[in-house]
């Protein structure tokens, strides 16, 4: 079999019935050794690797759909696609399928699994009878018709004998014939009857039928059957919904009828899946997995088109951010790129990234910041939308855009504050619009998404870039309830909690704020920490403990939660300089009591600073705190910060006892340690040191000697060179050479200190007086027992 090659896009069908991309490439059937059969291999087209390896198995039901489209299932349900670029490619791999299973390619289903009864049931009927004989098209005739389509719907092989008789014989038209005529007449019998047989033929699953049912001459007509169920008292008006309420709109002239087309048919196709059709049992689920495939790929196929009209796309930016366009076109113009990057969330990875860097490159980010600021609520809400499917598919993107924004004197302008404006002014009572914007805003300055490069890093950029110019706009309403609170404490307010935003609004605002601000306290080490010691932010959050609003407290009890969390000095020193424990205990004192979330919050701080023996903080919270503080029993946490205080303190008492002692008496220890160090030296050496004493008395008597020859003569400098015993040629028989290095190092020792401080003690005047032989020796006693000492 000769190797063919088609291009192909394979898709695979997830756990949520939504078709995921398995990338592109080439399609070919070759015989493949392991596998031991034919077998459908595709190739990426970027690297050659292998995206599809399938072995036409004779069990496996394959169906061609919308003449491009090969849907089939292997093991465990899995379900796989190949849509297919040309017609061609598609045919010509459906007949080698047909070929290895033996099948006729003029099907458009190769096989049904079906049980071993009904196999032996339709064993019997002749080949030529493939087909469903189907009653004649008339009014009499549509009670037996709509029986027939319920009949066959528990049957796989026979929903596919209906479906090719249907098909065959071009019968949906007649059928939606009679249903003009059967309305005309106001025929409710008949009416219901084509209710029935028409919603039947939608399950029997078959793309060909709905190639037939929703074109543009039979679409609105199935609707029209659609409507009259027998349910209702009353039929439905979705034909005229669709018609008259359900209004395209063009905001750029599409110039592609085909295009047109498309979008017209997804819409309404779309309608009769969510509105019209009622939601399926288990039983009937996957009734109509054909019809989601249909929408799928009619997604893929209109933002493929309009992002190939390069024309069409530059019109839609440039009109949207034209000054001159009017809001009510600026409206739907947002209204159509929301839509636009909506459909795109079909398409696979690749080509999703190829769809927003599109958008980016024709100014989607810059006609943001204009329609975000508009004072439409509907534009401000689908302008979010965008907004919120660029941070999600790219923050980086974003980010750089942001920062390359150029300075204006103004810093409202840039987009990240538009952003928080937005949320800040939310009308909506629930802020739904604000959480949602506060989660994009956690996206944009969260490091862990953050990318880092050879020449620049983006967290380090960003980050200053936010807190320099965005992070004032964020805490305006915190700094403003905290001005407020002050204001009114000056004007001598007779409020016991002199406060708070008691508007349930502004608290859910606040507690949103707080929340962002305590990620950065977790996430921003540098950044955050000057912020809050620049703007003594921690002081004004705690504001907010007095607020009646216990979430609110909550959130401001979180946020210094955090900053002890993080055992920082610099934040420890900032609380207790600003004596920021006040209002926490304050909180928790005019709770009483009561056992709440409060009370347990504000306890398990103590408790981790206890746990963590936090030193500064426990002194701080006990010398002042401490008297408040001991009447709560029913936790043990006080007493242990209390007990952890009082052990410290003597720790602290005793290291500074050691050096408040008199500096000229010796430690106990240093005594010890001295005796025991003199005993282990007169026990070693006692020999040496009677030798070394005998040999001082010498040379002393011979320093004295000279020292008198010294004096008479006038020659001072004979006396300093006979104070060096070791040199003196006078030694003694008994001084051996190594008696002598002992007495050059005998400073080391207590007896050469006695010595050295004598040879020292040069006369101050060469005129004094002799002095005989007695004062002298009465003399060097008295200096032993000085320097001993």
């Amino acid at each position: 079999m000769s190797d063919t090659r088609r291009r192909v896009k394979v898709y695979t069908l997830n756990e949520d019935r939504q078709w995921d991309d398995r990338g592109t490439g080439h399609v070919s059937s070759i015989f493949v050794e392991r596998l031991k059969g034919i077998s459908l291999l595709v190739r990426a087209e970027s690297d050659g690797s292998l995206l599809l390896e399938s072995k036409i198995s004779p069990n496996t039901a394959y169906q061609k759909q919308q003449d491009t489209l090969i849907v089939w299932s292997e093991a465990d349900n899995f379900d796989l696609a190949l849509s297919f670029q040309e017609k061609a490619g598609c045919d010509e791999i459906w007949e080698k399928i047909c070929q290895v299973q033996g099948k006729d390619p003029a099907l458009d289903i190769t096989h049904d699994p079906i049980d071993e009864s009904e196999e032996e049931r339709f064993e019997e009927i002749p080949e030529t009878s493939h087909l469903v004989e189907l009653p004649p098209c008339e009014l009499s005739r549509l009670e037996e018709i709509a029986d027939l389509v319920t009949s066959v719907l528990s049957s796989p092989i026979r929903r596919e004998k209906l479906a090719l008789a249907l098909v065959s014989e071009g019968y949906i038209k007649k059928l939606l014939g009679l249903f003009r005529v059967c309305e005309d007449l106001d025929n409710r019998e008949g009416l219901h009857h084509l209710y029935e047989i028409v919603r039947g033929v939608l399950f029997l699953n078959k793309a060909a039928l709905f190639e037939v049912m929703f074109s543009d001459d039979c679409i609105m007509d199935v609707v029209g059957c659609l409507e009259y169920d027998p349910a209702l008292v009353q039929p439905k008006r979705h034909r005229e919904f669709l018609t008259k309420t359900a209004k395209f709109k063009e905001v750029i002239p599409i110039t592609d009828s085909e295009l047109r087309q498309k979008i017209h048919q997804t819409y309404r196709v779309q309608y009769i899946q969510d509105i019209i059709l009622p939601t399926p049992s288990v039983f009937e689920e996957n009734f109509l997995s054909t019809l989601t495939s249909f929408i799928f790929f009619n997604k893929v196929e209109i933002v493929s088109m309009l992002q190939d009209d390069e024309k069409f796309l530059t019109e839609v930016f440039a009109q949207l951010t034209d000054e001159a366009t009017d809001d009510s076109k600026r409206r739907e113009l947002v209204n159509f790129v929301k839509e636009f990057c909506a459909f795109s969330q079909t398409l696979q990875p690749q080509n999703r990234d190829a769809f927003f860097k599109t958008l980016a490159n024709l100014g989607i980010l810059p006609a943001l910041e204009i329609v975000m600021g508009m004072d439409d609520l509907q534009v401000r809400a689908a302008a979010t939308d965008i907004f919120s499917y660029l941070v999600e598919f790219s923050p980086s993107m974003v980010r750089e855009f942001v920062m390359q924004e150029p300075q204006q004197t103004d810093d409202d302008v840039l987009l990240i504050n538009v952003v928080i404006k937005q949320m800040i002014c939310d009308s909506d009572p629930e802020l739904g619009g604000a959480v949602q914007l506060m989660g994009l805003l956690r996206t944009l300055i969260d490091p862990e998404n953050m990318l880092a490069s050879t020449n620049k890093t983006e967290k380090t950029e960003f980050l200053s870039f936010f807190y320099k110019y965005c992070m004032h706009v964020l805490t305006a309403p915190l700094l403003a309830a905290h001005d407020r609170n002050s204001k009114d404490l000056q004007e001598g307010s007779t409020k016991i909690n002199p406060v708070c935003p008691d508007n349930f609004q502004t608290a859910q605002l606040l507690a949103l704020i707080l929340e962002l601000l305590t990620f950065c306290v977790e996430h921003h080490t540098y950044h955050i920490k000057t912020y809050i010691m620049n703007k003594d932010l921690l002081r004004r959050v705690l504001v907010l403990m007095n607020s009646k609003h216990t979430f609110l407290a909550l959130c401001a009890l979180r946020f210094m939660r955090r900053i002890i969390g993080l055992k920082d000095e610099y934040y420890n020193r900032y609380i207790i300089k600003g004596n920021l424990f006040e209002p926490v205990i304050n909180a928790l004192l005019d709770n009483g009591t009561r056992y709440n979330l409060l009370n347990s919050a504000i306890i398990e701080l103590f408790e981790f600073i206890k746990v963590e023996d936090i030193k500064l903080l426990i002194a701080h919270i006990v010398d002042n705190f401490y008297e408040a503080l001991e009447s709560i029993e029913y936790v043990q946490t006080f007493k242990g910060l209390k007990g952890r205080y009082e052990q410290e303190k003597d720790r602290q008492s005793q290291r500074l006892s050691r050096y408040r002692r008199d500096a000229r008496s010796i430690d106990e220890d240093e005594e010890l340690w001295f005796n025991d160090d003199d005993d282990d030296d007169d026990d070693a050496d006692a020999v040496e040191k009677s030798q070394i004493d005998d040999d001082f008395a010498d040379s002393y008597g011979k320093y004295m000697e000279a020292k008198k020859a010294g004096a008479a003569n006038g020659a001072t400098n004979s006396v300093k060179a006979a104070a060096i015993p070791p040199a003196s040629p006078a030694a003694t028989a008994n001084s051996s050479s190594a008696l002598a290095v002992k007495t050059v190092t005998l400073p080391a020792t207590p007896v050469m200190k006695t010595a050295r401080v004598g040879l020292v003690d040069y006369p101050d005047d060469e005129d004094e007086d002799d002095e005989d032989e007695e004062e002298e020796e009465e003399q060097t006693p008295r200096k032993r027992a000085r320097l001993s000492s």
